[in-house]
């Protein structure tokens, strides 16, 4: 029996209309932007080795070169808001991309072709200023995909981004292994990283004038005329999503930056099997961050994020206190998916509002990748008081009145 056109209209109504191809487009081309632009960091990592002999440092003064990294980072992070609000995402995202290239030429110029710390510097700030500004950049544009799409993907964004470390880690691995020179490894990556942004950010949704369905004028939106940056700096919810994002960040950068020799002093591992611990936090983030969209989609940011916050709580606890390598694995596991979306949906609550995504994305992002300068050295100094692996217990230390801010990320009345 034929549908009356009252119950075809209701019908109709309750399903949303398919995604504009552009949409589609964008959203494929933001994946690819993180991905790529995880590969060229990753692709510098994989080669410390190689330039830490080639120079001849000592632990201590490579850990103090690497902060040239962070510290390129950090500081594109405080003008990253400005540079969007005046060029867009897609050039800020194309010219960033283009600076991480010569960064990458550079640190293969210092490490091969003339051994110079000074060279390697130099090349470790364009990667880490490139890199922060076209973090801003492709965040600020993976929101705009993410409210197009009316659900949320920014996690599976940031798994791209996983991938494409696990990728320039293995590249770069084999590059290794082959006995391939660091100037013609990063220069092939470069070249590859730059051309497939360049051809990627063509399908940015904001390289093609698209606005909000309905623009606020600037004077109810609350927008400036300007970038808004130092606005941004003053506001509660911002700062607090930022501190948020930066206990997030911490808990995942000190996975990374010491999981595997935590578990080669503290549960007798070898290197390999060290760095396959390593591997096992990366996967499991990765998964967080593919199927966690589901779970913000059905229950919402508050739930999720309270409740992988305790699984990342839950995991390091068994990571350190459990006398067994591996069942402490399992702790891993759990670190992983619990540290896996708190940095994207972070990202996702400072870009709520569209005119003011980029100044909130550049304050949260700067906030937040403190962490990795402070990081480093304070699970550093603990470690050499009480041991890496104890050490570690300064994360759940920070997670647990982390539980405080969650509610910042809570959307605006009516999304």
């Amino acid at each position: 029996m034929p549908l009356s056109p009252s119950v075809t209209t209701t019908a109709s109504a309750a399903r949303p209309d398919p995604p504009p191809r552009t949409v589609l487009a964008a959203r494929t081309a933001v994946a690819l932007v993180f991905g790529l632009n995880g590969l060229a960091v990753a692709s510098w990592f994989a080669r410390i080795p190689a330039a830490r002999e080639a120079l001849g440092l000592s632990a201590g003064r490579l850990g103090l070169l690497l902060l040239a990294l962070s510290g390129g980072a950090v500081l594109a992070m405080l003008t990253a808001g400005g540079v969007v609000h005046r060029v867009g995402s897609r050039r800020t995202t194309t010219g960033a991309t283009a600076l991480v290239a010569a960064g990458l030429v550079l640190l293969g110029v210092g490490v091969d072709a003339w051994p110079s710390v000074p060279v390697v510097a130099l090349g470790l700030v364009a990667l880490g200023f490139g890199s922060g500004l076209c973090d801003v950049a492709m965040n600020v544009e993976a929101a705009l995909v993410e409210r197009r799409l009316r659900r949320t993907v920014m996690p599976r964004f940031h798994a791209a981004w996983s991938l494409g470390t696990v990728t320039g880690a293995a590249l770069g691995a084999g590059s290794a292994t082959l006995g391939i020179p660091v100037l013609a490894h990063l220069g092939i990556v470069a070249v590859g990283v730059l051309l497939g942004t360049l051809l990627a950010a063509n399908h940015y949704l904001s390289g093609r004038g698209e606005t909000t369905t309905e623009r606020q004028p600037a004077a109810e939106s609350g927008a400036s005329h300007g970038s808004g940056t130092l606005r941004a700096w003053r506001e509660p919810r911002t700062l607090l999503v930022g501190l948020l994002v930066l206990v997030m960040a911490f808990t995942e950068g000190t996975a990374n930056d010491w999981i595997a020799v935590a578990f080669i002093d503290g549960h007798g591992f070898g290197e390999a099997a060290g760095a396959a611990v390593f591997g096992v936090f990366v996967a499991a983030m990765t998964v967080g961050r593919m199927v966690g969209t589901v779970a913000l989609d059905r229950w919402g940011r508050l739930p999720v994020l309270v409740g992988t916050i305790g699984l990342a709580v839950a995991g390091v606890t068994v990571t350190v206190l459990v006398p067994s390598g591996w069942v402490a694995l399992a702790g891993v596991v759990l670190w992983g998916l619990g540290a896996s979306l708190g940095f994207p949906v972070g990202m996702s609550a400072a870009a709520d509002d569209e005119d003011r995504a980029p100044a909130r994305v550049s304050v949260v992002s700067a906030i937040g990748y403190t962490a990795f300068l402070a990081g480093p050295p304070l699970v550093g100094l603990l470690g050499d008081r009480v041991g890496t692996l104890r050490a570690l217990l300064v994360v759940p230390l920070l997670l647990v009145p982390a539980l405080a801010l969650v509610p910042a990320t809570r959307p605006p009345a009516g999304r």
